[in-house]
């Protein structure tokens, strides 16, 4: 992977919740953890990443910050958010937590070989795919990952 445009940028998603305290259990479940300085009853800092942060935020926080009027997410895609994993088998354990802790299946996993993912839509109605990549793929790119795996496969 190159070097990020702009090293030491942190990114801070913000999502309107509906139940603060009951989103922050199913992610939780999920295995996401929550900064308590930027925590409170009407904001919760859920730990993404090294320098990635999803603020799950009261409606009426999120409204607070929002210029536009809110879409309500059972029926309005704004965005769909993605994580990665370590393991196509990390990708199945936290879509079935997902799924147990009351989220709803998406859509069937999807598998290209080098990525393999599988979608859920959290209590809120948000759009969530959870995702593994082959390590080298996503250092080549898919399209230089499958013709160098094309030409190991053919015959000299």
């Amino acid at each position: 992977m190159t070097n990020p445009a702009h090293p030491g940028r942190t990114l801070f998603l913000n999502i309107p919740v509906a139940d603060l305290e009951r989103s922050k259990a199913f992610f939780g479940k999920l295995g996401f953890g929550f900064d308590a300085k930027f925590t409170d009853e009407s904001a919760a800092c859920m730990l993404v990443g090294e320098h990635a942060f999803v603020m799950l935020l009261s409606r009426e926080k999120f409204a607070e910050f929002a210029k536009l009027p809110m879409a309500d997410p059972t029926t309005h895609t704004l965005a769909l958010y993605c994580f990665s994993v370590s393991s196509r088998d990390e990708v199945d354990t936290v879509s079935a937590a997902a799924l147990a802790a009351g989220g709803s299946k998406a859509d069937d996993a999807e598998d290209y070989g080098f990525m393999y993912s599988r979608s859920f839509f959290d209590l809120d109605g948000h759009g969530w795919q959870v995702m593994w990549m082959d390590s080298t793929a996503a250092e080549q790119g898919p399209e230089a990952f499958a013709a160098s795996t094309q030409d190991a496969d053919t015959p000299a």
